[in-house]
């Protein structure tokens, strides 16, 4: 039998984020073990990978700022001479609609966080903006009636924020952990976990295989609830798989100037651009679409909705005029795993001795990755070291209390 210091189970974005934060502040024995055959098969690949900066917690904000800054400095943070990601730093747009004081009062509270904004009218937001349009009036997505367009508009831009390609950006975490002697597996099911006087003993895999640890990290996305069952563990949180979509088409040559990653809250879309700039994503930010529970995370439908995709390319046509009614749209789904309770992360030691959670993301799981892994290696090695984030860990222990928010949706 094997024996490894820290077993982590799930080489997405949040476990390998976790083994590069332990291998370089320690000399753990890790093993990080993946079901699928190799980089970005679950949730991380289907992410939209957006970087952005507001949320309605303040913890969430600055875990955000830490997670968005490794990424920025991605080089430097992985210690990798030639990475395959690269930060774009887009911008990221908000835009409230007939809200007129929400993005004076977002500012105020970013300003004061450390996060670089401005405040854009309809003015500013054509001048930078110009195939924009800066309507506060939310189109019609059940009959796609046509209004008469109103400004007056008051828009938020993170002027730091943007997008990481995110099956990229996982490679490199894998290459950057076994450059430090992690063992990274693929192919590699945990089938059961052994657990001895309430604590964690080992882990048995599909082939056979047992390896003994005193350690084991969830980490796996959708699929955490079944390796807390295989511990005999509630652990307390709803966590459920949920499929998301997502729209993609071309750019066309008629759509001119630059378009940062936005959010349009009145049409309840965000999208941005993909590929150098060569195509469009889009996706929903509504909390009805975050609704539908996927019984097995290993069996869901992948294609699109054709009801979706018509209300959400309404919405980006409505937000950009110029926009051609023609063009090839493409569509995939991906996983989140919503925590029902609060959507945001549950993550820290729980009531099994030596079994760590990370999961229920939510969404907001990518960008806050690297900083989950710093808080989740430091807490277990003691150790600091640069790119660290300053938000403690109690802030999303699994014996916290739920946070109260407005809405339970991917903005929360």
């Amino acid at each position: 039998m094997q024996t490894r210091d820290v077993v982590i189970i799930g080489a997405g974005i949040i476990g390998l984020s976790i083994a590069w934060q332990l291998a370089r502040r320690s000399n753990l024995r890790i093993t990080v073990l993946e079901k699928g055959a190799g980089v970005g098969e679950g949730s991380t690949g289907a992410s939209s990978a957006i970087c952005r900066y507001r949320y309605s917690a303040d913890e969430m904000v600055r875990f955000a700022r830490d997670g968005i800054h490794a990424y920025q400095e991605w080089q430097a943070f992985t210690g990798l001479e030639s990475p395959r990601a690269r930060f774009n730093r887009d911008g990221v747009l908000w835009m409230p609609g007939s809200d007129a004081t929400w993005a004076d009062r977002e500012h105020e509270r970013m300003q004061r966080l450390g996060i670089a904004t401005e405040v854009l009218d309809d003015a500013g937001l054509l001048e930078r903006f110009p195939a924009f349009s800066p309507c506060t009036v939310a189109p019609n997505t059940k009959t796609g009636e046509a209004h008469e367009c109103r400004g007056g508009s008051r828009n938020l831009l993170e002027t730091d924020g943007g997008y990481i390609d995110p099956v990229s950006t996982a490679q490199d975490l894998a290459d950057a952990c076994r450059s430090a002697g992690v063992d990274v597996r693929f192919r590699s099911r945990v089938t059961n976990v052994d657990v001895a006087n309430g604590c964690v003993a080992s882990v048995r895999l599909a082939d056979g295989e047992t390896i003994a640890t005193g350690l084991l990290v969830n980490a796996a996305g959708p699929w955490c609830t079944r390796l807390y069952t295989a511990c005999g563990l509630d652990i307390g949180w709803d966590l459920e798989p949920v499929r998301i979509q997502i729209v993609y088409r071309d750019r066309p040559r008629e759509l001119a100037g630059h378009i940062p990653v936005t959010a349009d809250l009145e049409g309840g879309i965000y999208f941005r651009t993909e590929n150098r700039g060569a195509q469009l994503v889009v996706g929903s930010v509504l909390e009805e679409d975050e609704k539908e529970r996927v019984a097995d995370p290993d069996r869901f439908q992948t294609e699109t909705d054709q009801e979706f995709e018509i209300r959400v390319l309404h919405v980006l046509h409505h937000r950009l005029p110029a926009l051609p009614y023609t063009g090839r749209i493409r569509g995939y789904c991906g996983l989140y795993t919503i925590n029902r309770n609060d959507v945001h992360p549950i993550l820290g030691p729980t009531d099994i001795e030596g079994l760590w959670a990370a999961n229920g993301f939510s969404g907001h799981g990518f960008k806050i990755a690297p900083a989950v892994g710093s808080m989740i290696a430091r807490a277990i090695t003691g150790e600091h070291r640069d790119f660290d984030t300053d938000v403690p860990i109690e802030s999303f222990a699994v014996h916290r209390e739920p946070i109260r928010l407005e809405t339970k949706s991917v903005l929360a």
